[in-house]
């Protein structure tokens, strides 16, 4: 199959928008996605339509939204190939699920002095969450290397696996170079000493395929605002026999048994760990979402943004003064970038300026940051609703930029 540009183009509505007089060029889908129209109108149906609290109501509506939102997990379980859909955990993003699952597995498997390990390229939200249990659990971090390319060094991580490692935490898809990780062999060496894996999908579901089973990961996450869902909404997927084993991480309604003040029992997966009121109305856009994609193919989306991310590699390439970060042969759609020595921040906003929207500063990865040696880059990411003529305007763009330097 492949991609009809024109068509998904007037899906989105946002990409009519006019900046400062000009067409808007969107290259911050690594940030945030726009939304089809399929997705906001789902969104305006559930709340015109079926609105009310779920799981808890015996009324039409109730049951009605309970049984859209949980189509929607089961739209999640079919979209990764996890094996139940009670092993898809609804949260408010990738953030909170890694903060979930943080916090869970050290509370039950870690203590003074065990070890985790991530890699130099992650998010703050796959370093922070774990920064916290160093304080909480006395738990010790170790970092996977990375070589000039932007790639991982396994033989590095090798190394670091102690008899004290009770996690590895790594990011399937790097936020700032594009990296592709090469997961599989990551989970083959983790799961050959008997230690689980955690993988950060935000950047790679939109993007590329994921089969939780054919991977045998032992806990995903990503964020449904990343792959043109509402924003506020994530999931963390587990292993139904690690998610029995864990503790919740939130009290309240919906996640308990029983409630007396001698003694809470808790409730079956995946409430346990969904406590309170849910986002059930973006949840159920959420599912949305994942169909729309899915009618386009995750295959031919690929193809087409790997078209879209060799031809701006070429482009850019020919400006002078261009530095791209990251030159693994296996990236996603991704450039992270400068230019002689014109700081981020003033290109992205002279960027602005022509309609075009990048990202600029750290990324949320400032270790790595500190790793290549700068302060932030300019980044663009590319999604299917992108075109060349797109590109064609960046490059026109930092080119001018360029020459006001």
């Amino acid at each position: 199959m492949q991609i009809d540009i024109n068509k998904i183009r007037s899906d989105f509505p946002i990409l009519s928008t006019q900046i400062y007089g000009k067409q808007l060029v969107y290259l911050d889908n690594g940030a945030t996605t726009q939304k089809p129209r399929c997705v906001i109108d789902r969104i305006s149906e559930v709340y015109e339509t079926v609105n009310a609290n779920i799981h808890r109501g015996v009324h039409h509506l109730s049951q009605e939204a309970t049984d859209m939102t949980e189509n929607a997990r089961r739209i999640v379980q079919k979209f990764i190939h996890a094996k139940h859909p009670h092993e898809i955990i609804f949260t408010k993003g990738t953030t909170e699920s890694i903060n979930l699952a943080a916090s869970s597995y050290c509370r039950r498997f870690c203590k003074e002095g065990d070890e985790i390990i991530l890699s130099a390229m992650e998010h703050h939200s796959n370093i922070v969450p774990w920064q916290l249990q160093e304080d909480i659990a006395g738990i010790k971090l170790k970092v996977i290397p990375i070589n000039e390319k932007g790639e991982l060094i396994l033989e590095e991580l090798e190394k670091l696996i102690s008899p004290k490692t009770k996690l590895i935490a790594v990011t399937h898809v790097s936020n700032v170079l594009g990296t592709i990780n090469p997961v599989e062999d990551i989970i083959a060496m983790a799961h050959s000493h008997g230690i689980p894996v955690l993988l950060d999908a935000a950047q790679s579901v939109q993007h590329i395929g994921v089969d939780v089973q054919k991977l045998d990961v032992d806990f995903l996450v990503f964020s449904g605002h990343k792959i043109y869902g509402p924003t506020g909404t994530g999931i963390l997927y587990g292993k139904e026999n690690l998610l029995n084993e864990l503790p919740p991480y939130q009290g309240g309604g919906e996640m308990i048994g029983q409630v007396s003040f001698e003694k809470t029992t808790f409730n079956e997966l995946p409430f346990k760990f969904e406590a309170g009121t849910p986002n059930y109305a973006d949840f159920i856009a959420f599912g949305t979402a994942i169909e729309y994609i899915s009618s386009i193919g995750l295959d031919a989306i690929k193809t087409y943004e790997d078209e879209l991310l060799h031809y701006a590699t070429s482009e850019l390439e020919k400006i002078e003064g261009m530095r791209i970060y990251g030159t693994s042969r296996h990236k996603s759609s991704v450039i992270s970038f400068l230019v002689k020595d014109i700081h981020h921040y003033d290109m992205g906003m002279l960027l602005d300026k022509m309609g075009i929207a990048v990202r600029t500063g750290h990324h949320c990865a400032e270790p790595l940051m500190h790793e290549l040696g700068i302060e932030g880059t300019v980044r663009a990411s590319f999604a299917f609703y992108n075109t060349r003529e797109e590109i064609d305007r960046l490059v026109s763009g930092v080119k001018r930029v360029a020459d006001m330097f």
